[in-house]
């Protein structure tokens, strides 16, 4: 079994919470029993998260050597010219090391999304920007830090994308079960 859940804001991309002070967890959004979390999302990200029951397809979705396309918008403070997309293209210096190759295009307009709680900072003097990025690997909070790295911080992040399954319509906290 295969769930697709659009993830909200502010949730831990697990059931149980061992924090002493008490955060929302996957157990409030009603899923099938024996499922669990193929990969993550950070607390306060956006989007796809996939759940399953098949260990070997977890592994699968989660391994970096199986190499699944991942795609996230990204709000971006500033507007980033060509050369700092193109550094994202070829490859970005993290703490961690050089990030793999990225896709990335802008998104305009920008999509139609769903009100975040709380709304992101806006800054009336810093425009800002919505790109369409494609990464290979899952290191912890990459995507914040490759924008950061270019001088674009991520305002909000949001995954569209895992490999052949897309967010499509779901709501924030609405979640189907894939044939």
């Amino acid at each position: 079994m295969v769930i697709l859940l659009n993830k909200p804001y502010g949730v831990l991309s697990q059931f149980t919470d061992g924090s002493s002070v008490p955060r929302r967890t996957l157990s409030e959004f009603g899923l099938p029993p024996d499922v669990y979390a193929a990969g993550r999302l950070d607390f306060d990200s956006e989007g796809l998260l996939l759940l399953t029951d098949d260990g070997a397809l977890a592994h699968t979705l989660t391994d970096p050597r199986h190499k699944q396309d991942k795609t996230y918008w990204v709000q971006v403070e500033g507007t980033p010219q060509e050369e700092p997309l193109d550094a994202l293209r070829k490859g970005v210096m993290l703490s961690d090391g050089l990030t793999k190759p990225a896709k990335v295009e802008r998104l305009e307009p920008a999509p139609i999304l769903w009100a975040r709680s709380p709304p992101i900072r806006v800054r009336k003097s810093i425009p800002d920007t919505w790109l369409a990025l494609t990464i290979r690997e899952g290191r912890n909070r990459q995507v914040r830090r490759m924008t950061a790295a270019i001088g674009h911080p991520t305002l909000r992040l949001i995954r569209s994308r895992i490999g052949r399954w897309s967010l499509g319509d779901l709501a924030p906290g609405q979640w189907k079960v894939e044939p």
